[in-house]
């Protein structure tokens, strides 16, 4: 007769996870507290904090012909895919995370993000 507290054969005896392998599986203790999970993301982050990366906001994207653009001079008007009113796109390292909206801080431009996007579509 089999040990009930052996595996059969070809079978592998699990162990139980341990509370920090649970939390990763996104199963998070019920005695730990949120806060303290997002103290040890925080300080997980710490490292990266002093990378620099790039930030663009696109107003807007047109074509045009070499010929064309050797014609602009001061005062051009070049006709942009956006209207009015509609979102910017904020890039991070060439990759869209948000959207937004200009906003004017004191004599400079700003940007508002009213979206993240989520997947960073191109």
């Amino acid at each position: 007769m089999a040990d009930p507290n052996q595996p059969n054969e070809g079978e592998v005896d699990l162990p139980d996870l341990s509370d920090e392998a649970k939390a990763v599986a996104g199963d998070a203790p019920a005695d730990k507290p949120p806060e303290e999970d997002a103290q040890k993301f925080a300080t997980d982050l710490q490292a990266v904090y002093d990378v620099h990366v790039s930030v663009s906001a696109v107003l807007g994207k047109t074509q045009m012909e070499v010929s064309e653009l050797l014609k602009l001079g001061r005062g051009a008007i070049v006709e942009l895919d956006r209207k009015i009113g509609e979102a910017i796109d904020i890039y991070v390292n060439n990759r869209l995370v948000a959207r937004g909206e200009v906003v004017v801080v004191e004599d400079r431009l700003g940007i508002t993000m009213t979206e993240i996007v989520k997947g960073g579509m191109q």
